[in-house]
């Protein structure tokens, strides 16, 4: 349970204290708010806009349905179309795709970082060799 001051707190930005805040233990429950407030809520070098799809993402590629409901309608109130949500989902399904493929084949850490690096050095010289839009 969240102490008086949280809660009313919380019943600001979000109309009520949700079932899943109400479930923490006390000792966790005003830091767990104050995590989300600031991090997920808070102004940040993200954009709301930003973080929902970030947010999405990761839920989609963990597959919390919880979460996943949370973000998909957060997203929504940050104007994010039903393309864009598409998207977000389908990249974090890239990702975790390509995880699997380099941890079921064992691919070798320090052989992948090397080649990730070859890989920036390419596009930054192809990025600079670019005619610029200007």
């Amino acid at each position: 349970m969240v102490s008086t001051e949280t809660q009313a707190e919380i019943e600001e930005y979000l109309g009520q204290v949700p079932s899943w805040i109400e479930a923490l233990p006390a000792e966790a429950a005003d830091n767990s708010w104050h995590t989300v407030r600031d991090l997920q809520f808070g102004e940040t070098e993200l954009s709301q806009r930003e973080k929902a799809l970030v947010a999405l993402s990761a839920a989609a590629a963990i597959q919390c349905p919880y979460c996943t409901h949370f973000h998909t309608e957060e997203a929504k109130l940050e104007d994010v179309t039903e393309t864009e949500l598409a998207e977000a989902v389908a990249v974090a399904s890239d990702v975790r795709y390509f995880s699997t493929v380099l941890h079921g084949m064992s691919i070798d850490q320090d052989a992948f970082e090397t080649e990730t690096a070859e890989i920036v050095e390419h596009v930054k010289n192809q990025q600079a060799a670019a005619p610029s839009d200007d």
